[in-house]
């Protein structure tokens, strides 16, 4: 079921906004032209992740312990304990854990943004 969650104009670029939508957590997130919705609890601890940041990580490179910076605008990252998740799919970043943040379809119709819980 849609929900309107909001205006596209409203959602400040990669600056997540925590919202409660028909009683679940709820985080929603624009990063350019995409917009990302995401159960708003870190499955680790239960964080509030729309309090994280949505920015890039290191990642390795061909030589052992050599890392560079990427994935920029991909990865939402805890605010607790630094725990990485990758925003559009949810999956924990780098073998941390098996565990991944539930997330859900978004649609922007006439500058609404919907989200189908």
């Amino acid at each position: 079921m849609e929900h309107k969650v909001g205006r596209l104009d409203a959602l400040t670029d990669s600056s997540p906004l925590a919202l409660n939508v028909d009683g679940r957590p709820l985080g929603v997130c624009k990063v350019g032209d995409k917009v990302y919705a995401f159960r708003n609890m870190c499955p680790h601890r239960r964080a509030p992740l729309a309090c994280g940041t949505v920015e890039g990580t290191m990642v390795p490179v061909s030589r052992a312990g050599e890392f560079k910076y990427a994935m920029e605008g991909q990865v939402l990252r805890c605010p607790w304990h630094g725990w990485e998740f990758s925003i559009e799919t949810g999956e924990s970043l780098f073998g941390v854990s098996d565990t991944r943040v539930r997330t859900y379809p978004v649609v922007v119709r006439d500058g609404d943004v919907y989200v189908d819980l």
